[in-house]
């Protein structure tokens, strides 16, 4: 029997925490670095400078998660943003992630333990 290899991602605009299933060490966070100090210098400029960087540099994190992702054959987006929605759209314009079951979920600002413990949910119930 082949074991799938499971990826729980909890995300906001800021921050992704990946947490491969079944492995409690294999944690590691991506950053967006459209920080409040980036909006703020690009909004000094003009709005428009501000939204196209803002589109930007989500696109370039929206990319390194995906890059983490494309090992992984079945994916759990969650959070409190539409974060996880607009990587999930993201994701579907590439046909790399075809094979990759992606599910999304909304979820709370919650602890690590507490991400772990739902990631871990809803993979033993997707089984």
């Amino acid at each position: 029997m082949i074991t799938k290899k499971n990826l729980g991602i909890w995300l906001d605009h800021l921050n992704a925490h990946l947490m491969e299933i079944n492995t409690k060490n294999d944690r590691r966070s991506i950053k967006s670095k459209f920080s409040s100090e980036v909006k703020e210098e690009a909004l000094r400029r003009s709005e428009d400078i501000m939204h196209n960087k803002e589109q930007q540099m989500h696109e370039a994190y929206y990319s390194q998660i995906g890059e983490a992702i494309l090992k992984y054959d079945h994916v759990l987006l969650f959070g409190p943003s539409n974060a996880k929605v607009e990587l999930r759209n993201y994701l579907k314009k590439d046909l790399h992630f075809n094979d990759i079951t992606i599910d999304s979920l909304p979820a709370d600002y919650i602890s690590v333990n507490e991400q772990h413990a739902f990631a871990d949910k809803h993979f033993e119930i997707a089984k």
